[in-house]
């Protein structure tokens, strides 16, 4: 018997975002992806300026520092920066840049339903789409409104999956009204 190609192939996952700053629902959505997709490695991506959002309030050293920090016990979850290397903070770069890298693995890039409302918007947001598979995970107050949006009409059943789980309810703005 000849071995399936697929089962071989490694899955890697990616969480991008400004992580101002990383916190237990960055972690509980990385091993939620892990769990229930077989995901062998996920790669928080850590961008200097997410183009939707304001100044960070940390700098981007000290969110580096702490999301590795935070992910001592957490082996499986590798913290990195790409924006000098590919010289971009886009997605779709990053998601090439990974691809070229890993040709025979899987890529799943991981989201909030909150970042799901305006995918749309982001830089060649279809081309992501044919890249890896989407992981949209459930948040409180954006459920609704990311079911309805535009990008979740044009891609369910193509290359998203909404994921539906034990949230917890914190978030990075939350965190820096502390």
């Amino acid at each position: 018997m000849v071995p399936d190609k697929q089962e071989n192939r490694k899955k890697i996952g990616i969480l991008g975002g400004t992580f101002d700053p990383a916190h237990i629902g960055h972690i509980k959505i990385s091993k939620e992806a892990k769990k229930k997709f077989g995901i062998d490695k996920i790669i928080w991506a850590i961008t200097k300026k997410n183009p939707f959002k304001g100044k960070s309030s940390l700098s981007l050293d000290k969110r580096i520092k702490y999301a590795k920090k935070i992910n001592q016990n957490n082996p499986f979850i590798k913290v990195k920066y790409f924006d000098n290397k590919i010289k971009s903070n886009k997605t779709i770069d990053l998601l090439k840049y990974i691809k070229k890298k890993n040709k025979n693995s899987d890529i799943f890039f991981i989201m909030g339903a909150d970042s799901l409302i305006n995918f749309h918007k982001w830089k060649n947001s279809d081309l992501i789409s044919s890249f890896c598979k989407i992981l949209v995970f459930d948040r409180d107050r954006y459920k609704r409104k990311s079911l309805s949006s535009v990008s979740f009409k044009k891609y369910n059943k193509k290359s998203l999956k909404f994921v539906e789980f034990n949230k917890v309810n914190i978030s990075s703005s939350q965190l820096r009204k502390i």
